[in-house]
């Protein structure tokens, strides 16, 4: 009896003794729960959120280092590209001062070389002017006729000056008690004229016309060659203003 009431005193003891470990156990898991020190309940889906919170912080910081790659450039960027900018500026400005230089220089030698020719278009056209004015006043003033002298008269004195045609006219006079008796008849043709000088618009003109003359001791007729020195004033209408040097050079019959 004793033996089964120890027997069955130690059997409770140790069933008492197992109760209090299994206690002392849950407590412990309890308190290790409570201070997290030990795994906590449902702690699989507790860890796929914390990945999941540190993906998202990954991605968020990824995304703030991109903003921060793409935001505003940093002061010395900007100072280089306005430098840089800046020295672009100049060399374009400086080719763009050199080309207009250069495209003044070929204008103004254009415009110079134009000007040139211009004064030489003109100083040719002004010469052959006078030439023709002298050639044309020479052949009137070669032909002659005795029968007529008065148209000879008109003729010599055309295009002349005032002063020159005073002149002329009492030398026709003179000359028309020669002409009358000899039975003077000339004829000429232009040959050449040539501007001897030019001087602030007063040309000196040399003109040779080719004169055939027939009078009664020389029916048959004498060829000679005529030159006249005329002055001509361009300034005053292209008048001409004297009448020198004329001779005659007898040429073959």
């Amino acid at each position: 009896m004793t033996v089964t009431e120890n027997g069955t005193k130690k059997t409770s003891s140790e069933v008492t003794d197992d109760e209090k470990t299994e206690m002392s156990t849950r407590d412990s898991k309890t308190s290790a729960e409570a201070s997290g020190s030990g795994p906590p309940v449902g702690s699989d889906s507790s860890d796929d959120e914390r990945i999941e919170e540190d993906s998202k912080a990954i991605e968020e910081d990824s995304k703030a280092v991109e903003s921060e790659a793409s935001g505003p450039e940093p002061p010395v960027q900007k100072v280089r590209r306005r430098v840089s900018i800046s020295v672009r500026g100049l060399i374009l400005s400086a080719v763009i001062c050199v080309l207009v230089g250069a495209i003044g220089v070929l204008a103004w030698l254009y415009i110079g070389a134009h000007s040139k020719l211009d004064a030489q278009a003109r100083e040719a056209g002004n010469d052959k002017r006078a030439e023709e004015i002298a050639l044309d006043y020479a052949v009137r003033a070669a032909q002659m006729n005795y029968q007529d002298l008065n148209a000879w008269k008109v003729e010599l004195v055309k295009g002349t000056s005032p002063e020159l045609k005073e002149k002329l006219s009492k030398a026709a006079n003179d000359m028309e008690q020669i002409l009358a008796p000899l039975q003077w008849t000339s004829t000429a043709r232009p040959l050449a004229a040539k501007v001897r000088s030019d001087t602030g618009g007063t040309y000196i003109v040399d003109a040779f016309v080719s004169v055939l003359t027939k009078t009664v001791q020389a029916p048959e007729g004498l060829q000679s060659t005529a030159t006249y020195s005329l002055t001509i004033d361009s300034n005053k209408d292209w008048q001409i203003s004297d009448v020198g040097g004329i001779g005659a050079t007898p040429g073959p019959r």
